[in-house]
């Protein structure tokens, strides 16, 4: 971390009461920024994400999202202290062992936070998925706005990128026809939008707490989609969500098409090794 940036930190640590940084520690985990407990001398600790390049408004996004997730007061986020153009400072929420019920709890609170109607899809912003741009203008179709704003708009990028050819791509046009018939109408939903275990944590109080958003106005199923991605989430958790939010019949089934999109996106973000995923969803549907 930049010495500018620390001392920026420390000259807000001290006039906010929480005295001078004293020390801190580089923590593991995170593909894309550095992530740094800083220790104050009161004994508080704070918790910092920096990039040495991000896009201006990179943070103040990620910000955004958080302040929005919170303001639902259905789902808890860690507090946003400082926004700046490399750094995000949050509350820092040391973790303990989860309690019992955790998992469960979460399925509640995701579900609550579903539950409230949106008016469109889309968000008062553009924002980012990872550091892809995540394009979201308020449209009131959510099969459109899937569609143009996540699955079309992530498979350009790829063509771009040299990591799609156009057969490829014809196959995502495809797709993205039959959406209607696929898919459910659905309402609009605040979703979290990257919603992995690793964007989960756990508060000093063992309560869940959600990180690193890519949140819009979308659609539930996918926000469940995207749990199971990369391993999914305890048995608990689902059937605490259901019996909170009762699901459409077939919502497993249509999972890969909403993780499409994250597919693509880590595509696009980390190269070829995930085109065959992408490549088994788009035949499996098209």
């Amino acid at each position: 971390m930049k010495n500018s940036v620390l001392n920026t930190i420390n000259d807000w640590a001290q006039q906010a009461g929480y005295g001078a940084i004293i020390r801190h520690q580089q923590l593991s985990g995170g593909c894309i920024n550095e992530s740094y407990r800083l220790y104050c001398r009161t004994g508080s600790t704070l918790f910092v994400k920096f990039h040495h390049n991000p896009p201006a408004d990179f943070f103040n996004r990620e910000a955004a999202g958080l302040d929005a997730l919170g303001a639902t007061r259905t789902v808890s986020v860690p507090r946003v202290l400082k926004v700046d153009r490399h750094f995000l400072l949050l509350q820092d929420l040391q973790p303990v062992n989860p309690p019992p019920h955790y998992w469960q709890t979460l399925g509640v609170q995701l579900a609550r936070l579903h539950k409230i109607p949106q008016q469109q899809f889309g968000f008062a912003t553009d924002n980012y998925c990872g550091m892809t741009p995540q394009r979201n203008p308020l449209m009131a179709d959510g099969h459109l706005f899937f569609a143009d704003c996540r699955l079309r708009y992530q498979a350009d990028c790829a063509v771009k990128n040299r990591l799609m050819d156009s057969t490829v791509r014809r196959k995502v046009d495809h797709l993205c026809d039959r959406l209607e018939t696929l898919i459910p109408v659905q309402p609009a939903s605040l979703i979290h939008g990257d919603l992995w275990s690793g964007n989960v944590h756990i508060s000093p109080e063992g309560e869940p707490v959600l990180l690193d958003p890519a949140c819009y106005y979308g659609w539930a199923e996918a926000e469940l989609a995207m749990t199971q991605l990369f391993g999914g989430f305890p048995p608990d958790f689902y059937a605490a969500y259901e019996q909170e939010s009762p699901l459409q019949p077939g919502w497993r089934e249509r999972l890969p098409i909403y993780n499409l999109y994250h597919l693509l996106n880590h595509l696009n973000l980390f190269g070829s090794s995930y085109l065959g995923q992408v490549l088994a969803i788009l035949d499996r549907y098209t």
